[in-house]
């Protein structure tokens, strides 16, 4: 495990069930939601039923020609924290399944995830394309820090997928989209960027964050890299921060050997708690898509909106894309409060029940205005082009009961007029 974490599933098989190596368990199941509890360490001697925590900063050898090898990366011991752990490898393993990938690596929190990767599989003078709507953190990487190293972008527009090929350029090397869009609920056709990915050899990369792999697996559309902020839905309960890079072993190769000295490492504490949160994730998001259709729907009969977004909305200008490439529309909706930014702050100063807060993803409600918080320091003219209007509220259902989500939204509606 001290080397490149190549997925088990993607190891030597007999007869469908896989090699036991490295204590882990091996057998991969055909269903989602058996993989996402039934892949763990091995047992102990104390034969316990869920995995222990590793929380120790490195591991022992027999000898000094066991520890020469495995810094030589000729075993797949562990070593040091830093590097490997069986708790973070027990994560890997899972999202490995879920996703569909060969490789992995955790890192201490989405953006370190996302930071990570371009900083591993970008030099001087490359370039980026993404999309233009995404989140504000990796708005500030792409526009701020990669220019320090003299990376350069261009953001794509995604209702004008036809100039895309237009701004490609021959120093390009990487494609990096969101779907659906944070915070704009915006999608792209990942078919359409899979075939334009590889017809101008670009590194495709999805952030994955707001459909989770039980909603959509990127990697079926021709996906070389997924990144999660595993802190929201994959954690879905606001407990702890958590970033996973899952695709080709050739560039997670590259990811892990920049991430070894650099440093990023998600704790063995945290990736227990995200391992065994994965093991209700698909019940969570059915519950999160269910709950969030119903308020989408809501609000679009409500007169305080003027607008509202949700993938499986029949409203939705990329309805028929969602429908294609994701199971269910997961629990982010946004919508325009009518009466401007004005009434969108004093609608926040009254909700009751629902959260005010820097997350989304979590088991409670949370309601945000991304011109204020997370995209604050995008320009207006930035935030115009992202399609983030003054008067956008994102919304993050979470798994209460509907009636208690929706009333709490109409009194907030009407002490804000």
């Amino acid at each position: 495990m001290q080397t490149l974490h190549i997925c088990k599933n993607h190891r030597k098989s007999i007869q469908g069930f896989y090699q036991n190596i490295e204590g882990i368990s091996m057998k991969k199941y055909r269903h989602f939601e058996t993989n996402a509890i039934r892949i763990q360490t091995n047992t102990t001697q104390e034969k316990e039923h869920a995995s222990p925590m590793y929380l120790t900063s490195s591991f022992v050898f027999d000898g000094p020609e066991e520890m020469r090898a495995t810094f030589a990366e000729e075993t797949s011991l562990n070593t040091y924290s830093r590097f490997t752990n069986p708790n973070t490898t027990e994560l890997i393993d899972k999202m490995c399944a879920l996703e569909g990938t060969e490789a992995g690596y955790a890192t201490a929190t989405g953006m370190a995830a996302v930071f990570s990767t371009f900083a591993a599989l970008l030099g001087t003078g490359d370039h980026i394309l993404s999309c233009r709507s995404i989140f504000g953190s990796s708005h500030s990487v792409i526009t701020k820090l990669l220019p320090k190293y003299k990376i350069g972008s261009t953001y794509l527009d995604l209702r004008d997928t036809a100039s895309w090929q237009g701004k490609v350029r021959p120093s390009s090397k990487i494609l990096f989209l969101e779907t659906p869009t944070n915070p704009g609920i915006e999608l792209i056709d990942l078919a359409f960027a899979g075939a334009f990915a590889k017809r101008n050899r670009l590194v495709f990369i999805v952030d994955n964050c707001f459909a989770t792999p039980y909603l959509q697996q990127p990697i079926q559309y021709g996906a070389d890299l997924i990144v999660h902020s595993a802190t929201k839905y994959l954690d879905g309960q606001g407990r702890v921060m958590g970033g996973l890079i899952l695709g080709k072993s050739s560039l997670i190769k590259e990811i892990y050997n920049f991430n070894r000295s650099a440093g990023p490492a998600l704790s063995p504490f945290n990736a227990w708690v995200l391992s065994k949160s994965l093991e209700t994730l698909a019940v969570r998001m059915e519950k999160h898509s269910e709950n969030a259709l119903k308020v989408a729907e809501w609000l679009e009969a409500n007169q305080n909106t003027t607008w509202v977004r949700y993938p499986f909305l029949p409203s939705h200008p990329q309805y028929q894309i969602a429908k294609k490439q994701m199971r269910s529309g997961s629990g982010m909706a946004c919508f325009g409060i009518k009466g401007g930014i004005g009434r969108g702050k004093k609608f926040l100063d009254n909700v009751k029940m629902c959260s005010l807060t820097a997350n989304l993803g979590d088991t409670r409600t949370i309601v945000a205005h991304p011109a204020s918080t997370t995209h604050a320091k995008l320009t207006d003219d930035e935030r115009t082009a992202t399609g983030i209007a003054p008067n956008l509220i994102r919304i993050s259902v979470g798994l209460e009961h509907i009636d208690d989500i929706t009333e709490d939204l109409e009194l907030a509606f009407k002490a804000s007029k």
